[in-house]
């Protein structure tokens, strides 16, 4: 730069300039639930940007795209009989139970099983006897032999109740006559 300096002569000056540019930089990141970024926790998607100086004093601009995917939470209630399989596992009390697989976007399925279990019994037995020739009626069924049986009723929770009748057939009266 030429000029005049007040003393009438000319006035050089020189400028040596060095021009640093603004550091640019972009993530993408794809989290579950949230992300915590210089500092910072997101819990929803979106772009964030962030601007610190970098080594040559200069700013630099990072520009976050972030999507924030959510974990799954689901339930079921069920109520069974003695034992219920789930997810592989076979449970024999009633209690809350849970189960954590992979989401189709990446996350966790988070699923809670609320269990009741009712179990079956062993319901009455009954023994009778009857002569022969005659019949027995028990639970809607006829018997004329001598022997054990068995039906499956359902409990008032629901489940198997096993009642059991031992049937015994007197053997055919023998006469004789005497003369």
């Amino acid at each position: 730069y030429n000029t005049t300096a007040s003393n009438g002569c000319d006035s050089i000056v020189t400028l040596h300039l060095t021009i640093n540019n603004t550091h640019y930089a972009e993530e993408t990141v794809v989290a579950c639930d949230g992300y915590t970024w210089n500092g910072e926790t997101y819990t929803e998607s979106g772009e964030y940007t962030y601007t610190t100086t970098a080594a040559n004093g200069c700013d630099s601009i990072v520009t976050l795209y972030l999507t924030i995917n959510q974990t799954q939470y689901a339930e079921e209630t069920v109520t069974a009989c003695d034992n219920y399989t789930w997810n592989g596992e076979t449970y024999t009390t009633s209690g809350d139970y849970v189960y954590t697989t992979v989401a189709s976007n990446g996350c966790d399925s988070i699923v809670t099983l609320h269990l009741t279990i009712n179990q079956s019994e062993v319901g009455d037995t009954e023994y009778a006897t009857i002569c022969y020739g005659e019949t027995y009626t028990w639970n809607g069924q006829t018997y004329a032999a001598t022997g054990e049986y068995s039906v499956t009723l359902t409990n008032a929770a629901g489940c198997d109740s096993i009642a059991t009748l031992h049937l015994t057939i007197m053997p055919e009266a023998v006469t004789s006559t005497e003369t």
